[in-house]
């Protein structure tokens, strides 16, 4: 069991970690006025509404509310315990923890026990699948397949390669270490059989773990040694709890810096080609899990680049893979895209093991093309461009192409290359061209658009967004005037010691809603232990985690830097005398119009007049007001 790690270790922590350092590990932002904006990473959207302030080290969105600080965010993205979120930004601060606060792999008290104890399933599977393959005879076979396709003793620990062997050695090691039967069976590591007997999925294979973003092991492919007619070459884990092929990129997890440092990411068809071009210093492949890529896998990389090159085999199933890949890409995607593909017709890794490392790296330098200039070499085939029809075939489908490109300076390059290829007039060209767009644009419903920049979200209103609630949804429609005020209010309390002390001084002075009350406790006890607000020590302070987007969406609020005692005066009348009486008003209403449907004089004339007095003291109220 780790010890717990003290305040000042862990204020050492987050004071020597950006937290836009940090987050753009997993999501590219952008200067937007004083903050960074970019796209959320806890739910899809095309607009970028998470917002990121270095000078006060938070993050907010604007869409779902989710906010707070460098720990509070890995928590909440990667399920993570206190501890654990701190150890990981240590890891990426490169800041060195005792031994004794890192001790435990797992949470004290994990938010899904199931999941914790998944993740450490597969965990020690790889390790004991890798251990098969580097130091058991079992495993000679499998490694010098693997040394035979290029891949170093090196490689295959950095990718975790293993090898499941033909026998049952993975249930029979569960079953000595007492491993409960049914996370066996959930874990889609073993077949169940009718009589509910368990035998090993992966049988005879190499095993290339899959891990999610943050590089724990979900799941494993299996590539087959031994061609079977009755096996499939490779063979995946099924979904599980922990895996939903929709939602994971194969090598995502070591790809997301190397992606943000080339700013592109290349995506290739197989494992063995992000691993080949991995082991070559093209680092920012990824793959996809053997199917088209979906729209949470194109979200993921959004979240993190603008750009992807699509690298495929170059043989013409491949070339038809690149063609539907660039289609759907480009009709679901943010990304600019492009294509690289190896000389004759190979794919990457065959081409790396023939040609070798230096001309395999040219490639990816020298080979980069445009999703245009691929699909005019592909529309080539099965068309013999010596006789006259395919010809008019060919330039009708490319300039169909062309016809869709925003850049007239894109297409005039391209017209070029078709006067010199087929010796025509680029005027005619023109004109056709410009026919196909006028008919492109009222199929649209008219005007050609450039959907490929997405601008900042705007400006939030003066009081921000709407913040989120306890339930850690947001609220919906327009802000009532006291929480407004509240908000308002509140911000000044947590910033300005003396609107504190003004306040805090008035006899009953509560909030109106409980979860600014709730936060007005927090700060109570806070205040006595640190002299000075910092927005990142008090969302760690604060034990309601539900609470910490609350305080951060205030942050973001377009207020005034100074407040003056009549503005802190008119937030405490609000609060404290004319919402709650309108509030009352409404509320009598309500029991009155009862009252009078069932027929009840007596409560109608009692209500009549309690109203009548709530009004008069709204009366006074407001005069005093003027």
């Amino acid at each position: 069991m780790a010890n717990r790690i003290p305040e000042e270790k862990v204020e050492q922590v987050r004071s020597a970690v950006n937290i836009a350092d940090f987050i753009g590990q997993y999501v590219q932002l952008k200067k937007a006025g004083k903050n960074l904006f970019g796209l959320c990473p806890f739910h899809e959207e095309r607009t970028p509404s998470f917002s990121v302030n270095e000078q006060k080290q938070i993050f907010h969105c604007f869409s779902c509310g989710r906010g707070g600080n460098v720990f509070s965010f890995i928590m909440d993205l990667e399920n993570l315990s206190f501890p654990e979120a701190v150890v990981k930004v240590a890891d990426f601060g490169h800041i060195d923890l005792p031994a004794s606060y890192t001790a435990q792999s797992q949470p004290a008290a994990p938010k899904d026990q199931q999941q914790a104890d998944l993740l450490k399933l597969y965990s020690d599977s790889a390790k004991m699948y890798q251990h098969i393959l580097v130091n058991t005879e079992l495993g000679e076979p499998a490694l010098k397949y693997l040394h035979e396709r290029g891949l170093d003793d090196e490689t295959i620990k950095t990718f975790g390669i293993g090898y499941a062997p033909a026998n049952q050695l993975l249930l029979d090691f569960f079953k000595e270490h007492q491993t409960d039967y049914q996370l066996l069976r959930q874990s889609g590591l073993f077949i169940e059989n009718q009589a509910g007997d368990l035998r090993d999925r992966f049988v005879d294979r190499v095993l290339f773990p899959i891990k999610d973003a943050s590089g724990r092991v979900i799941a494993f492919s299996g590539r087959i040694l031994k061609k079977s007619p009755n096996e499939p070459k490779y063979l995946n884990s099924p979904e599980t709890k922990l895996f939903n092929k929709r939602s994971v990129l194969f090598n995502f997890d070591l790809a997301r810096g190397p992606i943000r440092q080339q700013k592109s990411v290349v995506l290739f068809e197989g494992f063995m080609d992000v691993i080949a071009a991995y082991r070559s210093g093209i680092q920012n492949g990824v793959a996809s899990m053997g199917t088209s890529l979906t729209d949470e896998q194109i979200y993921m990389l959004e979240r993190v680049t603008d750009t992807l090159y699509v690298c495929y085999d170059s043989d013409m199933p491949g070339q038809k893979a690149t063609d539907r890949a660039l289609k759907l890409l480009g009709g679901n995607s943010r990304l600019n895209l492009g294509v690289i593909q190896m000389p004759d017709g190979m794919d990457p890794d065959e081409y790396l093991r023939a040609q070798g490392q230096e001309k395999f790296v040219q490639v990816f330098e020298d080979g980069k093309q445009t999703p245009t200039a691929f699909e005019m070499q592909y529309l080539k085939h099965d068309l013999n461009l010596q006789n006259t029809p395919d010809q008019l075939t060919y330039l009708q489908a490319v300039l169909q192409q062309l016809a869709q490109l925003s850049s007239s300076v894109e297409q005039d390059l391209y017209l070029n290359q078709l006067v010199a290829e087929f010796d025509l007039d680029k005027d005619d060209l023109k004109q056709q061209l410009r026919s196909l767009v006028g008919q492109q644009a009222v199929r649209r419903g008219g005007g050609h658009s450039d959907e490929t920049q997405v601008a900042p979200p705007p400006a939030p209103a003066p009081l921000g967004p709407p913040p989120a609630t306890v339930d850690g949804s947001t609220n919906s429609g327009p802000l009532s005037r006291v929480e407004k005020a509240e908000r308002l209010l509140l911000y000044r309390l947590l910033n300005d010691h003396d609107v504190w002390l003004r306040v805090m001084a008035i006899a009953g002075f509560h909030f109106v809603h409980d979860s600014y009350q709730q936060i007005l406790v927090y700060a109570e006890a806070y205040f006595k232990t640190h002299n000075q607000f910092d927005l990142g020590n008090f969302t760690d302070f604060m034990t309601d985690s539900d609470l910490q987007p609350v305080v951060t969406s205030l942050e973001f609020m377009d207020v005034a830097n100074e407040s003056s005692k009549e503005e802190i005066a008119d937030l405490v009348n609000v609060i404290m005398n004319q919402q709650p009486l309108v509030e009352q008003i409404n509320s009598k209403k309500a029991e009155l119009m009862a009252a009078k449907q069932i027929g009840n004089r007596d409560l109608v004339q009692q209500l009549t007049l309690a109203l009548i007095d709530l009004y008069r003291q709204q009366q006074q109220v407001q005069r005093a007001d003027n």
